[in-house]
C-alpha cells in the first residue's frame, strides 16, 4: 500500500503571483489535485494513502495524516493559507517522523536481525516549494539543517530521518511573474540548483525546476511513474575493474582495462523494485540483507544503521548457483549506470557476488548473500538473494539430497557444523523454514538465538511501548488549530477608578513620558490602560535589546518600519525597555502622539477627557 505525503510549502512567499494572476500556492493545490486524477488512473491506487503536511510548527503542520480520510484531505487542502517562514527542514523532519510513527510497533525495521526488502512501507514525499531562502525565527540559512532531536523513540536506531522505502521529490515552482517572449524549451526537466535538491538525490529521489505549466504537467506525469514498491540500496564495486568484452561477447584480455579511474558504474544508488505476490497482494520473502555487524550476546546497545544498506559487488565471473525446493528471492534493480555496463557485456550466464562488509565474524568483507545477474533475454538486471555464504551451503545440501538421501554421515555433519559457525544468527530461522520446506526439518534444532543481548530484546521492547504512547499523541493533535498567544485582559473600570490626572504620581510619571527623566515601562501600571491586552512574555526567550524582525506581524511592518527610522535618526528620546505584544505598540503609539505636541500636559489632559467622556 503506497503512501503518498505532500509537503507543501506554506510560506508567505507563496503568495507571489505568476503572469496568469494566480499564486504559487494556488498552482500547488491544483498540481496535488491533477496527481491524484492521474494516479487514479491506476487500479493499483485504490490502496493508496494520501497524507498532508505544511511549514507550520509541528505538530500543527500535520493536516491530513494515518487516520484521516481521503475527504479530509481535500478539505485541508483547500483551506491552505500562505503565512509564516521557509522553515524546510523542520517541515521535512516532521514528515518523515509522521511516516516513521508505526514503524518499531511493527517490527518493520528489524533491527539488529538483517533488513528484509520484502517488509516495507513504500512512502514517496512530494514537496512543492518556491524555492526560496529557508528561514527560521533566528535567521536565514543558506543550507538546509534537518534538526537532529526527534520526538520520536528510537529515532537514534538509524542515523538519517528517513529509510530506505521512503524517497524525497521536490517540485520546485519558478514561474516568472512576466510573460517570456522567449519559445519555450522542450525536452527533460532540469533539477532544480536550491538546497533541498541535494536532500533528493541522498533518498533516491529527484528535484524539478518547473519554469513553466507545461513543465508541470510532465513533472507530475514522471511522478506518478516513480510510485513503484521498492527500497534503495547503495551498490559500490569492490576488488578489480573486469576485464572487457569483445564484440563477440568473449573476454578480451589485450584490451586495458581502467582499474583505477573511477567510472559512473562503480557506485550506484538506486531502488530495487519488490513487486507483490500476485495472489495475496503483498511482497513474498525468504532472505534478509545481513547487517554491517556481527551481533553479540554481550553486546549492551545496537550500532546505528545506515538508512540504505551498502552492498558491495565483485567483478569476478562466477556461476550463478540454485538447487531444487532451495527458496531464493529475485529483485530487478532500476535502471542505472550499473545495469547498463552489465547489460553491455551480454554474459547472461555469469554472476557477480554481492557482501555486506563487517558482516561475518571471521573476515572483513563478509561471505556472499546473493548475485547480480542480467536476465537471459538482457533487458533487466536482478539481484538474487540467496542463504548466507550461499557458495558452501548449497554444495553441502546437494549432497544431502543426492548422496546422502537424508541421512547425512559424521563428516557432513561436521562440514555442516562448520559452515553453521560462518552464518549470522538471524538467519537459522530462516535457513530452518526453508529446510522444512524441502523436507529436512532436524537439521537445525530448536533452541534458536537470535544473537541479541537480553538489555537490547529489553530495549527494542520498552521502545515498542513508548512509541505507541506518541503516536497516540501525534494522531490526536492532528487537525487541531495553533493556539492563539495568550495575554492578560484588562478591565474597563469606568467611574470606580481613580483618573490618571489624579495620581499622585501623576507629576513624576508626566516627566518620565516626556524624557525628562528615564522610563522603565516595568513600572507602569496596565490597569491604567483600560480595554487593552497586555502580551505574557515568552519565558523561553532569553531577554534581548532589540526585537526580532521576523517576529513583526506583517499588519505591523510600515509601523514598525517608522519607529525604526525615527531611531536610527535619534529624531525623539529614546524610552527604556521592551516593546511587547498589543499593548507596548499602543503604548509607544500615545507617547509617541505626547512627544509630538509643544504642551504634553495639555495633550494628556484632553486625551484622558476624551477617554473618561466616552
Amino acid at each position: 500500500m503506497p503512501i503518498l505525503l505532500f509537503l507543501i510549502d506554506t510560506s508567505a512567499s507563496m503568495n507571489q503571483r505568476t503572469d496568469l494572476g494566480t499564486s504559487y500556492l494556488d498552482i500547488a493545490k491544483g498540481a496535488v489535485e491533477l496527481f491524484l486524477k492521474l494516479r487514479a488512473r491506476d487500479p493499483a491506487s485504490r490502496g493508496d494513502r494520501y497524507m498532508l503536511v505544511t511549514y507550520d510548527e509541528p505538530p500543527y503542520c500535520i493536516k491530513a495524516g494515518w487516520k484521516e480520510n481521503h475527504a479530509t484531505f481535500m478539505s485541508e487542502l483547500k483551506n491552505l493559507q500562505a503565512s509564516g517562514l521557509t522553515t524546510l527542514g523542520q517541515a521535512l523532519r516532521s514528515s518523515f517522523d509522521l511516516l516513521n510513527l508505526n514503524r518499531l510497533i511493527s517490527g518493520i525495521d528489524n533491527y539488529g536481525q538483517g533488513r528484509n526488502p520484502f517488509f516495507l512501507e513504500p512512502s514517496i514525499l512530494i514537496t512543492i516549494t518556491d524555492g526560496n531562502k529557508l528561514t527560521s525565527t533566528a535567521s536565514v540559512q543558506e543550507e538546509l539543517h534537518l534538526p537532529l532531536n526527534s520526538p520520536l523513540p528510537g529515532s537514534e536506531l538509524t542515523k538519517e530521518p528517513f529509510r530506505w522505502d521512503q524517497r524525497l521529490f521536490a517540485l520546485v515552482l519558478r514561474l516568472p511573474g512576466v510573460a517570456s517572449t522567449e519559445p519555450e524549451q522542450l525536452g527533460s526537466v532540469p533539477t532544480d540548483q536550491s538546497a533541498i535538491t541535494q536532500m533528493c538525490e541522498v533518498t533516491g529521489g529527484r528535484s524539478y525546476c518547473v519554469r513553466t505549466q507545461r513543465m508541470l504537467n510532465q513533472c507530475l506525469e514522471s511522478l506518478v511513474q516513480k510510485v513503484q514498491s521498492g527500497v534503495v540500496i547503495n551498490f559500490e564495486k569492490t576488488g578489480p575493474d573486469p576485464l572487457p568484452v569483445g564484440e563477440d561477447g568473449l573476454m578480451d584480455s589485450s584490451r586495458p582495462s581502467n582499474s583505477f579511474a573511477p567510472q559512473p558504474w562503480h557506485s550506484c544508488h538506486k531502488l530495487i523494485y519488490v513487486r507483490p505476490n500476485s495472489k495475496t497482494g503483498v511482497p513474498v520473502g525468504h532472505w534478509p540483507i545481513p547487517e554491517s555487524f556481527w551481533p553479540e550476546q554481550n553486546l549492551p546497545s545496537l550500532p546505528p544503521r545506515t538508512s540504505h544498506p551498502v552492498v558491495r559487488f565483485s567483478c569476478v565471473d562466477c556461476e550463478p548457483m540454485v538447487i531444487d525446493k532451495l527458496p531464493f528471492d529475485k529483485y530487478e534493480l532500476e535502471p542505472s549506470p550499473l545495469t547498463q555496463y552489465i547489460l553491455e557485456r551480454k554474459s547472461p550466464h555469469t554472476c557477480w557476488q554481492v557482501f555486506v562488509t563487517s558482516s561475518g565474524k571471521y573476515n572483513e568483507l563478509g561471505y556472499p548473500f546473493g548475485y547480480l545477474k542480467a536476465s537471459t533475454t538482457l533487458t533487466c538486471v536482478n539481484l538474487f538473494v540467496m542463504p548466507y555464504n550461499y557458495p558452501v551451503l548449497l554444495p553441502l545440501l546437494d549432497d544431502l539430497f543426492k548422496v546422502h538421501k537424508l541421512k547425512p554421515n559424521l563428516k557432513w555433519r561436521q562440514a555442516f557444523d562448520s559452515y553453521l559457525k560462518t552464518l549470522p544468527p538471524y538467519y537459522l530461522l530462516p535457513l530452518k523454514k526453508a529446510l522444512r520446506m524441502m523436507g529436512a526439518p532436524n537439521l537445525i534444532s530448536d533452541n534458536l538465538d537470535c544473537g541479541l543481548s537480553y538489555s537490547v530484546i529489553s530495549y527494542l521492547k520498552k521502545l515498542s511501548q513508548q512509541t505507541k504512547l506518541e503516536s497516540e499523541r501525534i494522531l490526536a493533535s492532528v487537525g487541531k488549530k495553533p493556539p492563539q498567544e495568550t495575554g492578560i485582559k484588562v478591565k474597563n473600570h469606568s467611574g470606580g477608578g481613580v483618573p490618571m490626572a489624579h495620581h499622585k504620581n501623576f507629576r513624576k510619571l508626566l516627566k518620565e513620558i516626556t524624557g525628562e527623566t528615564v522610563l522603565r515601562l516595568t513600572e507602569l501600571n496596565p490597569k491604567e490602560f483600560a480595554g487593552f491586552q497586555v502580551g505574557l512574555l515568552n519565558k523561553d526567550l532569553k531577554p534581548q535589546t532589540y526585537r526580532n524582525a521576523y517576529d513583526i506581524p506583517r499588519r505591523c511592518l510600515l509601523d514598525q518600519l517608522t519607529r525604526m527610522r525615527s531611531n536610527l535618526l535619534k529624531t525623539h528620546k529614546f524610552i527604556v525597555g521592551q516593546d511587547e505584544g498589543d499593548f507596548s505598540r499602543k503604548r509607544s503609539y500615545i507617547f509617541n502622539q505626547i512627544l509630538r505636541v509643544e504642551d504634553p500636559l495639555t495633550k494628556i489632559f484632553c486625551m484622558i477627557r476624551e477617554h473618561h467622556g466616552a
